[in-house]
């Protein structure tokens, strides 16, 4: 049928705009212009990132194509780090603006270093026992988020690592912009690069340059994800680099001509974000047609499918209850859900899928919620129902890095899991004091991390008085604690369980206190007073300590100069257990009293001695080659 140019149809109209050489053209540059931008920014020398960091410092307004380069303004939030809360050394802080280090390698208190690397922390006394059902594609263990001054299409991102680089897993650009005044109705998280951990070499810098997937929406919010298990020492990281644009740059719908292996939007990621959504939605088994046969199924024991579905991973678990009715029972049986660990997918996790998880979690005995709930994804209240449904059976809660906590949430956890045996808020650090005092009514804790948390003295010393079963505990880089010595000594007096302790950069214990809690915790394995300067090992509190806890299998004694050899003889002879000890930074251990102590300990396999003016390289390759089984490990600065 003719129709006149007055009268075109919208898809004659597209047609006809389409068949425009011109428009044609105009797209395909556009195109190469933006593969141009990101292959450019992977391969950009230092001199060129500081010039195109001159031209935005300049505030000259800059034309809407060009690209932008961009370091991180500020660092909104981390998991751990190995620094102090009041300080800049080694802390995750340091990513911030410029770079201070690179491109020299080494050991740098002017980089952001995590508090763990390699399986050291897994094999030690207070290890963990990992969760079920976690998927095989999920291998962050750390997370820094990082907010730079303006929105932009990422074209490429340079992390700088400085030493033992590797450890960067995951990265991801939000939709959120954290300086907008009005939080957003919807919080997006999309995956701009992925990997699972691979071993690098060389502990020397590098800049990491992956290439990253094209996103539909500007983001000035990048989180990087690590994991340190494959590292042969802590990584440092010195900055990250955003380039980007301004506008959406703007592709060929017939890609298919152009080989671009930089375009990949394959995702497994994305693909199982997708299929978490399911949480989100309430399924119904009415929709399911009426069927009077489940082939096989029908001639399997109930017990048998149900075995069969608990290796399946949550996302799987939504994707197949939605094929039939049978099959909809097995996943929704709140058997499947006795441990929920729901930390790889905190992205996705909100209101609606807390809701739509509550009835199958009646039984839950693990819940691993750490990570979630940021930036309003999760209310109080939606988190206090779904406990109170879900929380009497709980003896493990996970909320590691849960800023939507406050008061109310742990009166909750206090009055519905009263059988809670273990109780991980590590780096909760916008928890508010007041609401650690509920802690103390949960009497049956053997294990409490409060590392990085705003906990108070009182708060501490009531739960120590009411929770007697506590067997691990971690009180690492509590900088509210203003007396750890009457801590220590009510350790002593009320926990004679205690099996484990972490009070890494607690800054006013003395020998004193260390006296009280060597008596008291006799069943003692593991002890971490790394980076505790008021302990002075001529008042023989380190000696006190090898000859009361013969059980150690884990001592961390690191950054205190006043290490001697006579200290470590000491532990020669009376903790032959010892599996793990780090003496970083002493001037006082002479490589004769190392060989004490690696003769008597047989099975030490972990020795830090970095930054030990005694012990030099010469020496660390002749105990290497005496004792092969340990790993001696010796920092240095380029």
């Amino acid at each position: 049928m003719h129709v006149s140019r007055g009268y075109l149809t919208i898809n004659n109209f597209i047609i006809h705009i389409w068949m425009s050489p011109a428009l044609r053209m105009l797209t395909v540059l556009s195109m190469f212009y933006y593969i141009y931008l990101r292959r450019r920014a992977r391969t950009a020398t230092r001199g060129e990132l500081m010039n195109n960091r001159r031209a935005i410092e300049s505030n000259r307004p800059l034309p809407i194509n060009v690209e932008l380069v961009q370091y991180a303004k500020e660092v909104l939030d981390f998991s751990s780090h190995y620094g102090s809360e009041n300080s800049m050394s080694y802390t995750m802080w340091n990513l911030a603006g410029a770079p201070n280090v690179y491109p020299s390698s080494g050991d740098f208190t002017q980089t952001a270093v995590f508090r763990t690397y390699g399986t050291w922390w897994e094999l030690c006394p207070s290890a963990r026992l990992p969760f079920k059902r976690t998927p095989s594609n999920f291998h962050s263990q750390d997370f820094v988020e990082l907010a730079f001054e303006e929105p932009v299409y990422p074209t490429a991102i340079h992390v700088l690592e400085t030493y033992h680089p590797g450890s960067v897993v995951k990265i991801l650009a939000c939709s959120a912009s954290p300086y907008s005044q009005n939080r957003p109705a919807d919080v997006r998280w999309e995956v701009l690069w992925s990997e699972a951990p691979t071993k690098v070499n060389s502990p020397q810098a590098r800049q990491f340059s992956p290439c990253i997937k094209q996103i539909n929406f500007p983001t000035n919010l990048i989180r990087l994800e690590l994991n340190s298990s494959l590292l042969d020492y802590y990584t440092e990281l010195d900055g990250v680099v955003l380039h980007g644009v301004r506008k959406r740059p703007v592709l060929s719908l017939n890609t298919s001509m152009i080989a671009m292996d930089d375009l990949d939007d394959d995702d497994e990621d994305e693909e199982r974000g997708d299929d978490l959504d399911c949480l989100n939605k309430q399924f119904s088994a009415t929709a399911f047609k009426e069927s009077t046969t489940n082939g096989y199924f029908d001639k399997l024991p109930y017990e048998l499918i149900q075995l069969i579905l608990s290796h399946l991973t949550v996302p799987d678990l939504c994707s197949l209850s939605q094929t039939c009715k049978l099959l909809y029972q097995h996943c929704c049986d709140p058997l499947q859900y006795i441990h929920l660990s729901l930390q790889p997918y905190w992205a996705k996790i909100n209101d609606t899928a807390l809701e739509y998880l509550q009835p199958r979690c009646v039984l839950v005995q693990w819940l691993n919620l750490s990570w979630t709930g940021n930036r309003g994804t999760i209310s109080v209240s939606a988190f206090s129902r779904f406990l109170k449904v879900c929380g009497s059976e709980l003896l493990r809660l996970e909320l590691s890095c849960g800023h939507f906590l406050n008061e109310t949430c742990m009166k909750v956890i206090a009055e519905t899991c009263q059988n809670l045996q273990e109780l991980n808020l590590s780096s909760s650090d916008k928890l508010p004091p007041p609401a650690f005092n509920h802690i103390a009514k949960l009497y049956n804790l053997k294990r409490l991390i409060l590392y990085r948390t705003k906990v108070e003295q009182t708060a501490v010393l009531s739960i120590l008085n009411f929770c007697s079963e506590l067997q691990h505990l971690s009180l690492g880089s509590c900088v509210m604690i203003n007396d750890y010595d009457t801590v220590a000594s009510m350790m002593g007096a009320k926990c004679n369980k205690l099996r484990t302790l972490d009070l890494w950069r607690c800054k006013n214990i003395t020998e004193n206190g260390i006296a009280e809690l060597a008596s008291g915790c006799p069943l003692l394995e593991e002890l971490d007073l790394g980076w505790c300067p008021t302990l002075q090992s001529s008042t023989g509190c380190f000696a006190k300590l090898a000859r009361k806890l013969p059980n150690l299998q884990k001592l961390f004694l690191t950054a205190n100069r006043s290490v001697c050899d006579s200290d470590i003889e000491e532990l020669a002879a009376n903790c032959t257990n010892l599996r793990q000890l780090d003496i970083l930074g002493t001037r006082m251990v002479s490589p004769a009293s190392l060989r004490k102590l690696l003769e008597s300990c047989k099975d030490l396999s972990l020795l830090d001695v970095s930054f030990c003016s005694q012990i030099d390289n010469r020496v660390v390759l002749e105990l290497n080659a005496n004792f092969p089984n340990v790993f001696i490990k010796k920092s240095f600065t380029q």
